[in-house]
């Protein structure tokens, strides 16, 4: 048969959860109270017209429509105690009590909720006064700067002053000129906490709870977090500022701490805790508890949601939510976008026609949940604040995002508002997540390289003879001979090349900062043996020998030399037609530095807990990642002539910044230092193993050095990872110095630049040997500006249609190249697909 439920409220949070609802096969009819256009267009939806001030009443209605379980919406009710009502009259309430939904319905009776079960939120004081109010903003020990009035105020009683002379007149505005009404008899002075801001929301039976999926809100009005306080203009899930690990904490030490203590008080939770969390960097801070469902949360919650909600809403009422496995869609982002009406928040336009609807709802993946509207006439008209919520879906949250605000700007009605940057905060940390462009995909396989160095490391061993010493893998290759000055002297040769920046070389047609790049390859090699450089080589290939473009590359070679102290000896020019096209060239180089016996690196039985790690700045990208820098360049429809979008230069002049020489700074405090650590290909999470004993653990502070604009720009437009990014590039640390504790003092005071990025750990079971802490938040700032720029490329691709005839075995190829990786605008979409067949491939 199927049950009834009545679900109260009518707003967009309303409309999205009798959507949700109305999708369980063991849902029969779901009644909303007062309900709106939206709702009443579900096919086993009623909009119903009750008095919600007459409790009783509703629950008279609820047992004559047999109605099995009641779903409340807004705090409103919750506060008044409609759920008590109705348990009386033996109706299942899917809401809290009126003494568990104090810890909304009253901030001043919730924080002391919170100190007295240690749930970690801000430092605070109560007051009912102005003055003593006035006073404590004045004296306090902290920024005492948030002011919220303790009663429920729709979502608009918190002021986040910019400085005291604010807060106070928003005290004064609460308690002399009674802004709040009766809401603001009492307000909170908070200290004002700094980080991202994330909503977890948790379904609680009494007893258990299991979290949602983070998610964010904006609640200003304007972009870029501007304008006045909303009751929230958009929101987004899953929130990737809250990784998986964190969610679990907050599910443990927030929620369920909340739940067992309104539990052992003597009003369990039943229903949905909302969790408003500050991610500090003392770790998550409460700043809010909501009783309910958050809206416009739940707009992009429950389209996520893969379980039976009404199910779920069953079991919290009947105390069995531990048996409930709650799923969730994975490696998929929504995000939803408020358009609001003319005036709002400070006021609202009714009456206004609304088109467009319609035509975006039939487009797959895409929702509109309704807000504030009615119909007048035949005609969807506005009548409210928040009029519609749009909702998109995407594998990518840059496109999810992207595709929301197309969708607003094919609705329209006089006077519509809505932001343009939903989702933004979220995108440079989703990006280096998940983002899906790798070295690999650029054309080279880290992974294939080590194992080329596996397998030809027993055909180097067999040449082995009396004075090699050292194995395939280190950073150079020794030789033990006595000669030159030097006591008792070990050989050290090194080779490189510059890779493909020889392209943008050539695309710039300049050529001198190749030479240094050649030469700092080697050189910072040798180095990390603790070697000096003494003599130079290099090999110039070509398909036909340009004179002044090879002229041009020695120079830059020479001057690079004589920097360094070694001398360039000789060469090979070789010109091989039909191996090169014409303008194409190779360059490899060769070193031989020496040191002493005594003093090689690294000392690996001396590295060990405690130490130090040093890292002296690299001058950007160096040599190493360019495949994956030039396919950026190519998905972005950049030329190296291009402006540079991180800075005033072209691209090609920033991206041909030479690599950085460290020989002449570092060697005269090599003896000092028990290894070093040269940060090519492979970034500092595959260098810094090379030079560590087994038993420790480099962990390093990415906050500590500044992150070059360039790694920010290609993270953002190329949709590179965190660990792609950290496993490809140097990422603003050039060259790595281990040294005892006591040394550091005296070092840094030699190298200007030397920067304590991180210690030597004992390494535990399984642990990566370098762990990079806070490099999210040490780039995210540098992808920022190109969040906005990425979204409107999204936003402007074409739109194409395809006919196919036969099987359509190509279709599945065009589909990917088209797709990009998820994040990066290729130009066009298919949408639509014209074939002679059905089920054709793709």
């Amino acid at each position: 048969m199927g049950e009834n439920v009545l679900v109260i409220g009518g707003g967009g949070r309303e409309h999205a959860i009798s959507w949700s609802l109305a999708k369980s096969p063991k849902v029969k009819k779901v009644f909303a109270a007062p309900g709106n256009v939206g709702i009443g267009a579900i096919p086993k939806a009623e909009n119903v017209n009750l008095d919600l001030k007459d409790f009783k009443a509703v629950a008279e209605w609820c047992t004559r429509e047999h109605v099995s379980l009641v779903v409340v919406g807004p705090e409103d009710p919750l506060a008044n105690g409609i759920a008590d009502v109705l348990l009386a009259a033996g109706v299942k309430c899917f809401g809290p009590s009126r003494l568990a939904a104090r810890i909304e319905a009253d901030k001043d009776w919730a924080k002391q909720f919170m100190d007295r079960h240690s749930i970690p939120t801000a430092r605070w004081q109560g007051f009912t006064s102005a003055q003593p109010a006035v006073d404590f903003v004045n004296s306090a020990p902290y920024e005492a700067l948030v002011v919220k009035a303790a009663g429920l105020a729709a979502g608009k009683g918190v002021v986040v002053a910019a400085d005291r002379g604010e807060a106070c007149a928003a005290v004064r505005e609460a308690l002399v000129d009674r802004k709040f009404g009766a809401a603001g008899d009492t307000v909170i002075v908070e200290e004002l906490l700094e980080g991202p801001e994330v909503s977890v929301l948790g379904f609680c039976d009494g007893s258990t709870v299991k979290a949602m999926v983070p998610a964010q809100d904006h609640k200003r009005a304007l972009d870029g977090d501007l304008g006045p306080n909303t009751g929230g203009m958009g929101a987004y899930c899953p929130c990737p500022h809250l990784p998986p690990s964190q969610l679990q904490w907050v599910e443990q030490n927030v929620l369920l701490r909340a739940v067992q203590g309104l539990s052992a008080e003597g009003c369990p939770f039943i229903g949905v805790l909302y969790a408003g969390l500050m991610l500090t960097k003392d770790g998550p801070k409460v700043l809010e508890f909501n009783c309910r469902f958050g809206d416009p949360e739940t707009e992009v919650l429950l389209p996520l949601l893969r379980s039976d909600l009404f199910e779920i809403m069953l079991a919290c009422c009947e105390g069995r939510l531990s048996e409930q496995t709650i799923d969730w869609a994975k490696d998929l982002s929504i995000v939803a976008v408020i358009m609001a009406s003319k005036g709002y928040p400070q006021s609202s336009s009714k009456g206004d026609i609304i088109q467009g609807t319609e035509e975006v709802t039939r487009t797959p993946g895409y929702q509109v949940f309704h807000c504030g509207t009615a119909m007048a006439g035949d005609n969807l008209v506005t009548a409210g604040g928040r009029v519609l919520a749009v909702v998109t879906e995407s594998s990518s949250l840059s496109a999810a995002a992207a595709l929301a605000t197309a969708a607003c700007r094919r609705i329209h009605f006089p006077g519509a508002q809505f932001r343009s940057d939903i989702a933004h905060k979220g995108i440079p940390r989703w990006i280096l997540q998940q983002g899906k462009l790798t070295y690999k995909a650029s054309g080279v396989d880290i992974a294939a390289g080590d194992s080329l160095v596996s397998t030809i490391k027993p055909a180097v061993a067999s040449t082995t003879r009396a004075g090699v010493m050292g194995q395939l893998g280190g950073f150079g290759a020794l030789f033990d001979v006595k000669a030159a000055g030097y006591k008792d002297p070990v050989l050290v040769s090194g080779t490189d090349g510059v890779g493909t920046k020889l392209k943008i070389a050539q695309e710039c047609g300049s050529y001198t900062a190749l030479g240094q790049d050649l030469v700092a390859m080697c050189v910072n090699d040798v180095l990390c043996q603790g070697a000096a450089p003494l003599f130079f080589l290099d090999y110039f290939a070509c398909g036909r020998l340009a004179v002044k473009v090879a002229a041009e590359v020695v120079r830059g070679i020479a001057e690079a030399c004589t920097a360094t102290g070694c001398s360039l000896v000789g060469g090979e020019t070789a010109e091989m037609p039909g191996l090169y096209k014409d303008g194409d060239f190779d360059l490899a180089g060769f070193v031989v530095g020496a040191v002493e016996r005594g003093h090689l690196l690294p000392r690996l039985a001396e590295v060990c807990e405690g130490d130090v790690v040093l890292g002296l700045p690299s001058s950007g990208l160096h040599s190493n990642g360019y495949s994956l820098v030039r396919r950026v360049m190519d998905l972005q429809g950049l030329t190296c002539h291009s402006k540079s979008p991180f800075s005033d230069k072209t691209l090609g002049e920033e991206l041909l910044t030479p690599t950085r020489l460290y020989v002449k700074d570092v060697l005269p405090v090599v003896d000092q230092v028990k290894a070093i650590a040269h940060i090519t290909g492979g970034g500092l999470v595959e260098n810094i193993p090379r030079v560590l004993p087994a038993n420790v653990t480099a962990r390093l502070d990415a906050s500590r050095w500044t992150v070059p604009p360039v790694f920010g720009w290609l993270a953002a437009t190329g949709a590179v990872s965190e660990a792609e990014l950290l496993r490809t590039f140097n990422c603003g640390v050039g060259l790595v110095l281990i040294v005892a504790a006591e040394r550091q003092a005296q070092i840094c005071s030699r190298l200007s630049d030397a920067i304590v990025i991180g210690s030597v750990c004992r390494r535990n079971a399984d642990e990566p040997q370098v762990v990079v802490e806070k490099f999210a938040a040490a780039v995210e700032p540098s992808m920022q500006s190109h969040v906005g720029p990425l979204a409107t490329q999204l936003t402007a691709s074409k739109r194409v249609a395809v006919l196919i005839s036969g099987s359509g075995t190509n279709l599945q190829a065009l589909i990917d190249a088209m797709a990009g990786n998820g994040s990066v605008a290729m130009g066009a979409h298919i949408v639509l697909v014209i074939s002679n067949k059905p089920g054709v491939e793709g």
